[in-house]
């Protein structure tokens, strides 16, 4: 994995602690993008059209020996797409939604170089216990998670009051599933 430059399209602090744990060493690039995806798209398709989107601004400045990492994580309930909180009452209303529900945590991502490509997405459902109005405030107030789809953030206060039952990889609700990013890093590398 060595030969290639690695270089993560993004700058959530999760995703750089997450890749980094997988032992890849990178540096960080990003090019603002509009996150725009069309109406009928499906949206477990939604991540994977997204982190797609935001590699293709990357891709042209790529040297021959770099390939980029970008990701897209989204939540979805009753079939729609929980995004970024407008502010605390929008985060509020999304966490109200959330409580005592199963949702499902999709993250879509793209690998890409001058010369291949590929993409692929996971799928994590997450069960939330029913939480109280004064949780919901005191998680806003103490962590606001306005950067973070849905309105938290699994690795904070509610992923561990909340979370009652997970089917998938926690990895990929923070935001990469490492364990499918590893293999499909290493085919990559071997497939050059």
């Amino acid at each position: 994995m060595n030969q290639i430059k690695w270089i993560l399209g993004s700058q959530s602090p999760r995703r750089k602690e997450l890749l980094a744990g997988i032992g890849i060493d990178f540096e960080v690039r990003i090019k603002d993008t509009e996150e725009i995806y069309p109406e009928t798209l499906a949206v477990e398709k939604v991540p994977e059209f997204l982190a797609t989107l935001k590699a293709q601004a990357l891709l042209p400045e790529l040297e021959a020996n770099e390939a980029v990492i970008c990701a897209d994580t989204v939540v979805i309930l009753d079939g729609e797409i929980l995004g970024k909180p407008l502010d605390p009452t929008d985060a509020g209303k999304m966490l109200s939604r959330l409580s005592g529900k199963t949702h499902t945590v999709i993250t879509g991502v793209f690998i890409g170089s001058k010369y291949k490509s590929a993409s692929f997405s996971d799928r994590t459902e997450v069960q939330f216990e029913n939480l109280t109005e004064e949780e919901i405030s005191y998680y806003i107030d103490q962590y606001k998670p306005f950067d973070k789809a849905g309105s938290y953030g699994v690795q904070e206060w509610i992923g561990y009051i909340a979370v009652k039952h997970m089917s998938g990889t926690y990895t990929n609700v923070m935001g990469l599933p490492t364990h499918k990013l590893y293999r499909e890093i290493q085919r990559f590398v071997t497939s050059i």
